[in-house]
């Protein structure tokens, strides 16, 4: 057993103790040592005294090896940064690179509060590794992308269908398979069409890129005569599945009935689309049709860091900003997307702090200059936390103390990235 004693909660506005047994949070009360019975001999204790528990963020669209694509094509359009230099440094990685590029994301996540992703790339060899060392919730899909080509769609099949296989024969409770077609302007209807029947064969999430750019719509416009919502519904891609959608930047109100008639969930991904330039989500008016509304950071190369904070605290300020009206998306609201919402489309029993929940609990030292006064703490973990925590347990387990993790080598992630990076770049 595990018991946090005397943390602030930030949903209680008090201090409580959290007791922990294997994976989930099995008492929250005061004074629990004494109430429960416990012998001090049989609990490991963490001293919360100071510091304040949240849950766990979850960040519903990543493409966590493209940590190392931090800063390489800045301020330029959308299909440039793609053809003319991400695609092409993909085109020099292994999964050796993947795994330092996994690993120096996933300290990044887990050292500012994020404690399950929900990611989309290849090699997913190197990925698998990073995660299983680092003690990550990680959901996990093999990018495809056949670019019309039939040869092409039939190896990336295969290849989703390996990575599930795989997947499940390491039956890690931590990691869990999704299906991952890249977009409907990369994919044939022909890879959509068996993503779907992939993902109901093994009762699997999709995970998609639509409508980001308005230049995407007009390209499937333009081929199939209808919108990209529009297009994937006429042939059944959105049913009897849960799919996460990523961007969703422009939307015909029609799509929109769309996504909330087939119960879609939309990751808002803002920093990302302002800095291509993509756009920005109707964020309120989804809210208003009650459309499930997640958060992701997307990849370095486009963002370029991999902390969920800055999404909620931009999630709150540019809507406000471009509708005019301060009281759009409060701050609980962008933090709720956050945890519980992104809990709720991964169908994992986490976002909470209470009882009966997963312990994926984060910690963070309320001695800091930009959490004072305490009082208001809901407000500043919204507007003005820089996202550097102090503790974190995933599935019970401690993987960041006193702000170092736990199971792997900082420095040496630190000096192998430095040395990939070159390798792409070369």
């Amino acid at each position: 057993m595990l018991l946090i004693r005397e943390t602030l909660l930030w949903n209680k506005n008090n201090t409580y103790d959290i007791l922990i047994e294997n994976n989930v949070i099995k008492k929250i009360g005061r004074d629990l040592i004494n109430k429960e019975k416990i012998n001090k001999k049989d609990v490991k204790i963490i001293d919360g005294k100071n510091k304040l528990s949240i849950p766990g963020l979850i960040n519903t669209h990543t493409h966590i090896p493209m940590t190392l694509f931090r800063g390489v094509a800045d301020d330029i359009p959308l299909a440039d940064w793609l053809n003319n230099y991400i695609w092409k440094m993909e085109a020099k990685l292994d999964k050796d690179i993947v795994y330092v590029g996994t690993l120096l994301g996933v300290i990044e996540m887990i050292k500012s509060g994020t404690t399950t992703f929900n990611d989309m790339y290849f090699h997913i060899d190197g990925i698998l590794k990073g995660v299983l060392e680092t003690g990550i919730r990680t959901y996990l899909s093999y990018g495809m992308i056949d670019l019309f080509d039939k040869d092409k769609m039939e190896r990336e099949l295969r290849n989703t269908e390996k990575t599930i296989k795989k997947i499940k024969k390491i039956d890690n409770p931590k990691v869990k398979p999704v299906v991952g077609p890249h977009a409907p302007y990369t994919c044939s209807k022909e890879l959509l069409m068996a993503s779907h029947e992939i993902a109901m064969e093994y009762n699997i999430p999709l995970h998609i890129h639509m409508n980001e750019t308005l230049d995407e719509v007009k390209n499937i416009k333009e081929k199939t005569g209808m919108r990209p919502f529009e297009y994937l519904n006429s042939f059944g891609f959105f049913d009897g599945v849960n799919v996460i959608a990523a961007h969703c930047v422009h939307l015909s109100d029609n799509e929109i009935n769309i996504i909330k008639n087939k119960k879609i969930t939309v990751s808002h991904n803002p920093i990302s689309n302002l800095k291509l330039a993509s756009g920005i989500a109707p964020i309120p008016k989804l809210m208003e049709n009650n459309i499930l509304i997640t958060l992701g950071t997307d990849g370095c190369g486009s963002n370029n860091n991999l902390n969920l904070f800055e999404e909620i605290k931009t999630t709150s300020l540019i809507h406000k900003g471009v509708s005019l009206n301060s009281t759009v998306i409060p701050g609980e609201g962008s933090f709720k997307f956050a945890t519980l919402n992104g809990a709720h489309a991964l169908n994992l029993n986490s976002g909470m702090l209470s009882e009966g929940y997963l312990a994926d609990i984060v910690l963070i030292d309320l001695k800091k200059s930009y959490l004072i006064p305490n009082e208001n703490i809901k407000s500043h973990l919204v507007y003005s936390f820089n996202g550097t925590v102090d503790t974190v347990l995933i599935d019970g387990d401690v993987v960041l103390n006193n702000g170092k993790i736990v199971n792997i080598n900082e420095e040496r992630v630190y000096e192998m990235a430095e040395k990939a990076y070159s390798k792409l770049i070369n």
